[in-house]
């Protein structure tokens, strides 16, 4: 029995070694692309014979990977809508888009992703625009190290991260079926989530304590909605199938790149754990080359409710794959929504 469990730790521990080393090294996986491949480099050839007839949504495009994969996506000739909590970042990110890439077409939106009264009134705008809707990309995230509230009175980092992603997702999916049905083309939705969804157990799962926890956890709240964007991907993903649409929805894992959200880690991730870490840190542009892999890759076309990591296809956690605890999540947040978005009604 002892030697058995020696081998097998010793074989995990080869496996970690050999992960880590293809990692540092960048070398790259069945997809033709690894750790060290940029937004731009994965986008030269597209699924799509002409990107320039399609429309993405990217959540979170104001700074960090968001503002980078928006860059790429409208370099690429996609037209971008941009919600933005922060309309003047916003208006900047535009402008140095259309610096690059002047016939790029960018649609900036107001958004606050942690209030569903605001994602409603954006949809409600989005819609009213009468445009195709290809691709979804829930980017946007926050870490709240202190137990803060959404209006909602919702815990603002689950609130953020995933409740709003959710609603979003499910007022825009017809339009996305809708538009994929017309043009032929596949429409995309990607959640941006982390390997940080696996320190997350079972007993962490509990939909009471991530609306409103009793001991809160910044860390721990991050790694929930994390797991909680997954699951959500998951469900989805199932819906989607048996509805024969032609619409996918992953998941991706965008590496470790010093954007804002790390930099509010501090307290269990500091400035000298960065500098000793820094080769396993990621520009901006190898962060977001995951999503516009996913976003645009022909390698990508039909595959639903997957993760990704550095443009190849990889496992996630057992928890992250239970379809019972993804369609009790999915059930349990459409009751929330419901009963929020009466209480707005009334």
């Amino acid at each position: 029995m002892k030697m058995v469990f020696s081998v097998s730790i010793i074989l995990s521990l080869g496996k970690l070694m050999k992960d880590t080393l293809r990692y540092l090294a960048g070398i790259a996986g069945p997809s033709g692309y690894g750790s060290k491949s940029t937004a731009e480099q994965v986008t030269q050839c597209s699924s799509f014979s002409s990107t320039s007839q399609l429309t993405a949504i990217i959540t979170g495009a104001t700074s960090g990977i968001g503002a980078e994969t928006a860059r790429v996506l409208a370099k690429r000739g996609v037209r971008i809508v941009m919600p933005a909590r922060d309309m003047k970042k916003a208006a900047q990110v535009k402008e140095a888009i259309q610096r690059e890439s002047p016939e790029a077409e960018i649609i900036v939106c107001e958004i606050d992703l942690s209030s569903l009264a605001s994602v409603q009134s954006f949809c409600n705008h989005f819609l009213a625009l009468r445009l195709p809707l290809n691709i979804l990309i829930n980017n946007a995230g926050v870490f709240s190290k202190n137990l803060e509230f959404s209006e909602d009175k919702v815990e603002l980092t689950f609130a953020t991260n995933y409740l709003g992603h959710y609603f979003l997702t499910e007022t825009l999916l017809e339009k996305m079926i809708e538009t994929a049905a017309q043009t032929g083309i596949e429409g995309r939705i990607i959640n941006v989530s982390s390997v940080v969804h696996g320190w997350v157990k079972k007993d962490g799962l509990s939909f009471g304590q991530m609306l409103n926890p009793n001991n809160y956890n910044g860390t721990r709240a991050y790694a929930q909605s994390k797991l909680a964007n997954i699951l959500h991907a998951k469900e989805v993903s199932r819906q989607l199938q048996g509805r024969n649409a032609r619409v996918t929805i992953n998941a991706v894992h965008p590496g470790i790149v010093k954007t804002a959200i790390i930099r509010a880690h501090k307290g269990f991730i500091t400035d000298s754990l960065f500098f000793m870490a820094s080769k396993l840190l990621k520009t901006t542009s190898q962060g977001a080359s995951t999503t516009c892999y996913v976003a645009l890759s022909s390698q990508t076309e039909g595959k639903s409710g997957k993760f990704y990591a550095d443009c190849n296809e990889t496992n996630c956690s057992s928890l992250a794959n239970d379809e019972i605890e993804a369609q009790k999540l999915w059930t349990r947040t459409r009751n929330l929504i419901n009963k929020q978005l009466s209480k707005l009604s009334t």
